[in-house]
């Protein structure tokens, strides 16, 4: 039976999948050019699986010897050029005795300099080979350091010296441009240019997430192999959470079909979906925890923290850290800037407040009134009370201070609502705010099922805000999003942290205000 990969390449016969060969795009047409190309994306979105495909496709074509081989092993030899060059050549000696007929395996390695080996062994085969040669080094950037350097260069030389024998085409393949590659053990990226050691790429290009057609197909396999059905509401959930993204793609289906352990009959539901996605975050898989292990490195600081805090970021993809960001996967790649998706950005947001989560000492049940609702007032007022006495050495604690306030607020609200409902959360970019929807299940009248919807908008007045109070702005926006969910009243919460503010024991408090089409709303200033 098939089942919904997570974890290494894909394999038709065992794992649903999207057609490799679909993802190839400009591939085919590049290696007929002779190119010398890159192809990266995040990390687990099926590069591994794409690359293998397209050199067998290639080889079975009859045209190339084509090899996918995977530079991993050695990433434990970043500086020692021999060692990394015997590892790199020993990988491809392993992959072409297992995917390639004996007819176009390498000969016999002979002896070389370090800086010289892997350029000589690849010049002996490429003259040896009755076809042209196609090479795929996958996990390229498991390199660093003087290993990476000497890899590259001999690539280059090589290339540089052709119609001298020498492998037609080479895709390098990894989680970063080659522009990007670190080119020496301080971490540095070498820049495309007179210095750097690969600058006769031809293409750069990036595999992109599913499209929302191919998470459809994806999940219809499924369906196809055991009859479970995904409703369309599913379906919709699925892609707004994911965004494409098909390691979390596939994830969020497996978490539904093998743990959360459905009856084969029962349809798959969006709440099925959300439950899904929340046990993920719990779970905070391998894949997730790598990503997020990001957050604290100057560069992702740079770029997520305006965005977490709804300022007005610029988009500009020549940006050293823009680019890395977004190779990272954590930010979308096209325009407007915004974390990936919808998961990543509820993931970023609860791992940046845990510190100050562990700090928060109350319990959920004082705040569930006798009908089984959250109890709203209580909680605003407790909240006062933990801000006035904790709020402000909290915050100073954060390392993304734009964004420092609302996280200890998103801190409190998660010890509460967390495990028994579910937040939803947007950036209003540019808007400088950022809105929340609790959503609590509840028991109701007649013992039937009731759903709590609760509206809440973040914001902040700092010094640089020239239009004064934000106290307006916030119920106008504040406004839009109760319409949109069709509320009548909600929640403004407003941090002064201008140097002139009151202190926050004195500014600190609940007032009443009244939207300009006249909703309901209760405004913390803290």
């Amino acid at each position: 039976m098939r089942r919904f990969n997570i974890a290494g390449p894909c394999h038709a016969d065992r794992h649903y999948m999207i057609p490799p060969e679909r993802r190839f795009g400009e591939c085919p047409a590049l290696v007929d050019k002779q190119a010398y190309f890159v192809v990266h994306a995040p990390r687990q979105t099926g590069k591994t699986t794409t690359m293998k495909a397209l050199a067998g496709a290639l080889t079975a074509a009859g045209r190339y010897a084509a090899l996918h081989f995977s530079c991993e092993r050695a990433r434990a030899f970043p500086d020692d050029v021999a060692a990394v060059e015997r590892a790199v050549w020993g990988s491809i000696e392993g992959a072409a005795r297992s995917d390639l007929p004996a007819a176009l395996h390498p000969p016999a390695r002979v002896d070389a300099d370090a800086g010289l080996f892997l350029g000589a062994q690849l010049a002996r085969w490429a003259e040896a080979c009755p076809l042209p040669l196609v090479l795929v080094f996958d996990e390229i950037d498991a390199l660093t350091g003087n290993g990476l350097l000497s890899v590259l260069s001999q690539l280059r030389a090589g290339y540089n010296a052709r119609p001298a024998p020498f492998p037609w085409s080479v895709v390098l393949c990894g989680m970063r441009d080659v522009r990007d590659y670190k080119a020496a053990s301080g971490g540095e990226p070498v820049r495309a240019g007179s210095s750097s050691p690969f600058n006769i790429k031809e293409a750069s290009l990036r595999l992109g997430n599913f499209t929302e057609a191919e998470v459809h197909e994806l999940y219809g396999q499924h369906t196809d192999d055991t009859g479970q059905a995904f409703t369309d509401e599913a379906l919709s959930r699925a892609w707004a959470l994911a965004q494409g993204q098909p390691w979390l793609s596939n994830a969020l289906a497996r978490e539904i079909v093998e743990e959360m352990r459905l009856p084969p009959t029962e349809p798959i539901t969006a709440a099925h979906v959300d439950e899904a996605k929340e046990r993920l975050i719990l779970t905070r898989a391998t894949h997730l925890d790598s990503l997020l292990a990001r957050l604290r490195e100057e560069p992702v600081r740079r770029v997520l923290e305006p965005i977490l805090a709804g300022e007005l970021p610029h988009h500009d993809p020549l940006n050293e850290d823009h680019q890395y960001v977004t190779d990272l996967g954590l930010i979308a790649p096209d325009p407007p800037v915004r974390i990936a998706n919808p998961i990543y950005r509820e993931i970023i947001f609860r791992v940046l407040a845990g510190d100050t989560e562990r700090a928060v000492l109350v319990e959920r049940q004082g705040f569930i009134g006798p009908d089984g609702q959250l109890d709203m007032p209580r909680l605003l007022d407790a909240f006062a009370a933990f801000w006035r006495e904790h709020g402000e050495v909290l915050a100073e604690r954060t390392e993304y201070t734009e964004v420092a306030a609302q996280l200890v607020f998103m801190a409190f609200l998660h010890r509460i609502v967390n495990g028994g409902g579910l937040i939803d959360r947007e950036i209003g970019i540019g808007k400088k705010r950022i809105d929340l929807l609790i959503r609590w299940p509840y028991t109701g009248e007649g013992g039937q099922r009731a759903l709590q919807r609760v509206a809440l908008e973040l914001k902040v007045w700092r010094d640089r805000d020239k239009k004064g109070d934000p106290l307006p702005q916030g119920l106008a926006q504040l406004d839009q999003y109760l319409a949109r969910l069709g509320l009548d009243e909600g929640v403004l919460v407003l941090f002064d942290l201008r140097s002139a503010a009151q202190p926050v024991e004195e500014r600190t408090h609940l007032e009443q205000a009244i939207t300009p089409s006249g909703r309901r709303v209760t405004v913390l200033r803290g």
